[in-house]
């Protein structure tokens, strides 16, 4: 088994960083109405992702890091929900979602699979 020296080497803590970016960038897009609104939630339950990743890897225990991982999971589907209100709404016109889609999927299904591991 591989040994990870850091959270920073985790795929799904990677992932969950590029999240960020694209959710960043989508949100420069909005409108001023919803700087703190719609906006202001999606920055925050997207870096509450990879920040409870990197908290969790850093207690000190299975049970504890488990419990970040779930958080994050969490904030994972708080951004789900977001995402698919600002398309509903139409916030921003033409804007395709493919990427911060993808991202979002790929982590949460990695973050399920890393909870399932450690609840063994």
């Amino acid at each position: 088994m591989a040994f990870l020296n850091s959270y920073k080497d985790l795929i799904v803590w990677q992932k969950s960083i590029d999240l960020v970016l694209e959710i960043y960038k989508l949100t420069e897009l909005f409108p001023k109405s919803e700087l703190y609104g719609l906006s202001s939630q999606m920055r925050r339950s997207s870096v509450s992702i990879s920040s409870n990743i990197a908290e969790g890897s850093r207690r000190g225990t299975r049970k504890e890091y488990r419990r970040f991982l779930e958080i994050a999971f969490g904030s994972g589907a708080e951004l789900e929900t977001q995402i698919y209100i600002s398309k509903k709404l139409e916030t921003v016109k033409d804007y395709n979602y493919q990427k911060v889609d993808c991202l979002l999927d790929e982590s949460m299904r990695i973050l399920n699979v890393l909870i399932t591991k450690l609840k063994g």
